[in-house]
């Protein structure tokens, strides 16, 4: 029989410890603070979402964190806005591993600089 585990909501933060936006909703953290699959499985499919969401765009063309929140939560209502700072953090990882870069005002930004709307777009 499976025990249930208590879930909290943790305090925005990108996967490298950095602060996210403040009050902004976050992948929810068990109480130990470990990443679940469940979590895992949804940054994954956020990030290929990005990769998808970009292959059929122009090679210059972005997106924003949102198109693949809403890509991933399918549904009608606003729930994908949940999935926004899960979808930034999914972004950074991808710019990590030299897939995006993330943009604000045209011009690549640091993930760890960037502040407020961003975009993203391929690696030129």
């Amino acid at each position: 029989m499976r025990v249930p585990v208590k879930v909290a909501v943790a305090p925005a933060r990108s996967l490298q410890g950095r602060p996210g936006r403040a009050g902004a909703p976050s992948a929810c953290r068990c109480h130990h603070g470990e990443v679940t699959s469940h979590e895992q499985q949804t940054v994954r499919r956020l990030e290929q979402a990005i990769l998808d969401l970009l292959e059929r765009r122009a090679p210059g063309a972005t997106i924003c964190p949102s198109d693949a929140a809403r890509s991933v939560y399918g549904g009608d209502d606003d729930g994908w806005r949940s999935l926004m700072e899960p979808a930034r953090q999914a972004a950074r990882r991808l710019v990590g591993a030299g897939r995006v870069e993330i943009t604000q005002g045209g011009r690549p930004v640091e993930p760890d600089e960037a502040r407020g709307p961003i975009r993203i777009r391929r690696v030129r």
